[in-house]
């Protein structure tokens, strides 16, 4: 059994990141093998969770993988582990626009009969915190709230007031945490930044919550609390027995990383590999060419707006991308691989793949999507469903291709994105391990393609944790910061 906690709050930014990685790595530094895990759509504080813990961080979306896939990827990804903690999404009630608790951190509690520790932002309330804590522990009687972690406490005065108060709650206060700006994670337009591009800051963010956490809240209690959970009988997710392994020889799948491409689920690496794909990293900002081998590309999403110049400036891979799409090798590319592909982003020139041009722009696009294929693609079938989520700042002219790749359903109907030959390029990003038959397709339409020039020293195979390369560095931080 996988003692377990969800780390909740009543709202965003009242510090669940902070708290929850501050946890992963302080328990990791004494020891334990911690599982980290991260409620909703979010590619960014899984990052720091791999940071924290030394192990690939892994989301449970309800809304993308349906609720019946929640504890068997849970149990999948802390298979091993001694302790698994999960940061939770929003406010804890809050989930996908509309639908009721669908996609929330109180669901996804549930799915896991798991213990929440609630993370209140005590900044500007003394007595009144009694009232909140009672009425989020008494809203949901399935959601059982173990305990409470007051974050953003200015004095010793302030901490009294607010134990004072919640002596009569119920609901035992496990830590509480001073203000520290130098626990702060970098951030941006899109909210943190990945731990791919700013590694040093990021495990100095990382050991700094560690110490603060450490200092500040009672491990024993939350570990107590932590193993009080039951036990799960749920199976755990298997992607040797979802991806219908394929006999003989084994393709090459390339799968950009690095610090533009940054956002990939652990789930899809270990999908491909097991459709009979040999996964290989490259970094398109390092990379001059294809991994040798390659019959299938996979571009995911990130921050390419952010080193447009940079990317761009690489042109021999530039040429070798446009040569391997035109070759009708399967190509699937997501929001930052969809930009990679226009003519130009930002007017930097890209891969010339696509007829269209982007840019960044002040409207951010953000929520969860329900598509439709409208054409056969090497990754959908049409009239294939999948549930996906929208994040990002800039857009594409024209927006979709003679042929599109989805036709939008919820919440609004439009038509989105390219098929093109064995290009399927979109802004939705969708979690395969819903339909793993996504990954299997792909690697079958590999059969057929030109082996791509071999590429140069520096092209690596995908690392066997089946994260995204280049995403956690070389190591975390869990020694160093429980130390």
């Amino acid at each position: 059994m996988v003692a377990r906690l969800v780390i909740a709050a009543p709202s965003s930014g009242a510090g669940k990141t902070t708290v929850a990685t501050g946890l992963m790595a302080a328990f990791a530094g004494r020891g334990l093998a911690v599982s980290p895990h991260k409620v909703g759509p979010d590619y960014i504080d899984p990052g720091y969770h791999a940071l924290a813990t030394g192990r690939p961080g892994r989301n449970l979306d309800a809304y993308q993988c349906g609720t019946s896939l929640i504890a068997p990827l849970f149990a999948h990804g802390a298979r091993g582990c001694e302790l698994a903690v999960v940061e939770g999404v929003m406010g804890l009630y809050d989930g996908a626009a509309g639908q009721g608790e669908l996609a929330s951190t109180a669901q996804v509690a549930k799915l896991l009969r798991a213990p929440v520790v609630l993370v209140v932002d005590a900044s500007s309330q003394s007595r009144s915190v009694a009232a909140l804590v009672h009425g989020f522990a008494s809203w949901d009687p399935e959601v059982r709230i173990g305990g409470v972690i007051l974050n953003k406490v200015a004095t010793d005065r302030h901490e009294h007031l607010l134990r004072e108060a919640l002596e009569e709650s119920g609901v035992p206060v496990m830590g509480v945490l001073r203000r520290a700006a130098d626990v702060a994670t970098p951030s941006r337009h899109l909210g943190l930044v990945p731990v791919a591009e700013r590694h040093a800051d990021a495990v100095d963010a990382v050991r700094a919550q560690a110490e603060q956490v450490r200092l500040g809240c009672d491990l024993e209690a939350l570990l107590a609390l932590a193993r009080s959970a039951p036990p799960l009988t749920d199976a755990p997710w298997d992607p040797e027995a979802a991806g219908r392994a394929r006999g003989g020889e084994r393709p090459v799948v390339a799968v950009a990383g690095g610090a533009a491409f940054t956002f990939s689920y652990a789930e899809h690496v270990e999908l491909l590999r097991a459709a009979g794909a040999e996964v290989a990293a490259f970094d398109p900002l390092r990379d001059e060419r294809l991994p040798e081998g390659t019959r299938g590309l996979v571009i995911g999403g990130g921050f390419p707006e952010v080193y447009a110049p940079e990317l761009s400036a690489n042109e021999p891979l530039r040429r070798a991308v446009a040569a391997l799409a035109r070759s009708g090798a399967p190509v699937a590319a997501e929001c930052a691989g969809l930009l990679y592909l226009a003519k130009s982003l930002d007017g930097k020139p890209m891969c010339g793949v696509l007829d269209a041009e982007a840019r960044m722009t002040g409207r951010l696009t953000l929520g969860y999507r329900e598509a439709v294929a409208v054409a056969d693609s090497p990754l959908a079938a049409s009239g294939t469903r999948l549930r996906g989520h929208e994040f990002h700042r800039t857009v594409l002219e024209p927006g979709a291709g003679p042929v599109p790749a989805w036709g939008m359903v919820r919440p609004e109907r439009r038509v989105e994105g390219y098929v093109q030959g064995g290009v399927h390029a979109s802004y939705l990003h969708t979690h395969w391990a819903q339909r793993p038959e996504v990954a299997a397709r792909l690697v079958a339409s590999c059969a057929d393609v030109p082996v791509a020039p071999s590429a140069p020293v520096g092209a690596r195979r995908a690392p066997d944790s089946g994260g995204a390369p280049d995403t956690a560095g070389d190591a975390g931080v869990a020694g160093p910061a429980g130390a």
